[in-house]
């Protein structure tokens, strides 16, 4: 980053105001009657109603449309373990989206926490406070012990995007690239350069929507997972291949597919030769990829290429996924974020970037023209029918899986913020 583009990262943070979030008031504070209705006495009427039924926290205070979104600091951005305290800018810009994209009201959270049970423990004390809950920069293997617990002792959504919203979006460009490139995911040869809570949770989805476990190759520093393998976690141990390949090298001979969650200009050009016809490339790694697209694009004309970077197209950003997931889940209030509702995400944005792309999208970007394919792959983060696509996708898999509470929404299909905030 250049030294001017830091200075103005840090003056985004300080001015006008420091941060990059505040709380509001929704409701009328401006008379000794509103107090008295707001506080003491008339406060004790929600009170005893809540009491009386833990549901009519829905109904009195501001629980159904609150997210917390907490971290522990351990693996912040690409930065790595910096503490809790450090991990505040992030989380800040988390709820800044939330609110931006979907009208969720969220608030972030950072523990100070000596061991994953310490993380759960304070979580759980706390999730009665919230509609849901989103985890974040939890290093792996740890992040995946705190998911799990943490959906066993609370009846909200808890979701960890590093995990899950990546592995969605990636999945949805994934079912694209593919279909471009002539090739069926059940088919498809893939090479995964990672092995942590983002890379564990791609392939997991990627099986769920047809991937075979057998055609994956998962990589971490050692090399091939395969079956021959000792002391692997049981994340990596599911994708313990039978096979004799061991290296990057050898398993991207013939591969259809590359997903690169791992670190800066690792995949090289002569390994890209290697791969078949058509190759697709997800090089994920912020903010250098495995790979560059300028390489990439030299060495194969054939290659359909995706990054995590906004300055290059098909960007896998998880900010076409957690907004409006959680705005469908909060909306239906659902007890939890499962494996039908995130294959309804994948779906709903695959098939959006099929759809002709509205003036907006072509506008914000400075585009006369945009339409799917090699180049177009997943949805752009601007394109303001995400909110009404994913959502409602993503609330009727609530409902048709059984963990909704609450039917779907008059007002929806869901159109603008705006109109959602003032319905």
């Amino acid at each position: 980053m250049s030294e001017d583009m830091k200075q103005a990262a840090l003056d985004y943070h300080e001015f006008p105001r420091p941060g990059k979030i505040s709380v509001e008031l929704t409701t009328s504070a401006a008379s000794a009657r509103d107090l008295a209705l707001a506080y003491s006495p008339g406060v004790a009427e929600p009170v005893r109603a809540i009491a009386e039924n833990p549901e009519n926290a829905y109904k009195y205070t501001a629980k159904g449309n609150l997210v917390a979104v907490i971290s522990n600091g351990s693996a912040i951005l690409g930065l790595g373990d910096l503490g809790p305290l450090a991990s505040k800018p992030v989380m800040e810009g988390k709820s800044l989206l939330f609110k931006k994209f979907a009208g969720v009201d969220s608030i972030d959270i950072e523990v100070d926490s000596e061991s994953p049970q310490a993380l759960i423990d304070t979580v759980a004390r706390i999730a009665d406070t919230f509609g849901g809950i989103n985890l974040e920069d939890i290093k792996a293997p740890e992040c995946f012990e705190v998911e799990r617990a943490l959906i066993e002792r609370c009846n909200i959504p808890v979701f960890h995007d590093d995990q899950h919203g990546t592995a969605i979006v990636t999945a949805a460009g994934m079912i694209n690239a593919l279909e471009i490139a002539g090739k069926k995911l059940e088919e498809a040869s893939i090479v995964c350069l990672g092995a942590g809570a983002a890379a564990h949770a791609c392939m997991k989805l990627l099986v769920n929507m047809g991937a075979k476990v057998e055609n994956i190759y998962m990589i971490d520093r050692t090399g091939v997972i395969h079956s021959g393998r000792d002391n692997l976690t049981p994340e990596k141990a599911a994708f313990a291949t039978e096979t004799d390949k061991r290296t990057l090298d050898d398993a991207i001979d013939g591969a259809d597919v590359f997903v690169g969650l791992s670190g800066p200009n690792l995949l090289g050009a002569e390994q890209l030769k290697k791969m078949a016809a058509n190759p697709v490339v997800f090089a994920c790694a912020n903010p250098d990829p495995e790979i560059k697209p300028e390489l990439a694009h030299e060495t194969r004309d054939d290659v359909i290429m995706a990054t995590g970077r906004s300055d290059y197209p098909n960007q896998v950003n998880n900010v076409l996924g957690f907004p409006f997931i959680f705005r469908g889940a909060l909306d239906v209030r659902a007890t939890a974020i499962n494996e039908e509702m995130k294959a309804a995400a994948v779906r709903a944005l695959a098939e959006l970037a099929k759809e002709p792309v509205p003036q907006e999208v072509l506008t914000a970007y400075d585009l006369d023209a945009l339409e799917f394919g090699r180049g177009y792959i997943i949805p752009k983060p601007t394109d303001s029918r995400l909110l009404g696509a994913v959502s409602e996708a993503v609330a009727q898999a609530a409902i048709d899986s059984g963990v909704a509470r609450l039917p779907l929404p008059d007002h929806y299909p869901l159109t603008t913020v705006d109109a959602l905030l003032n319905k």
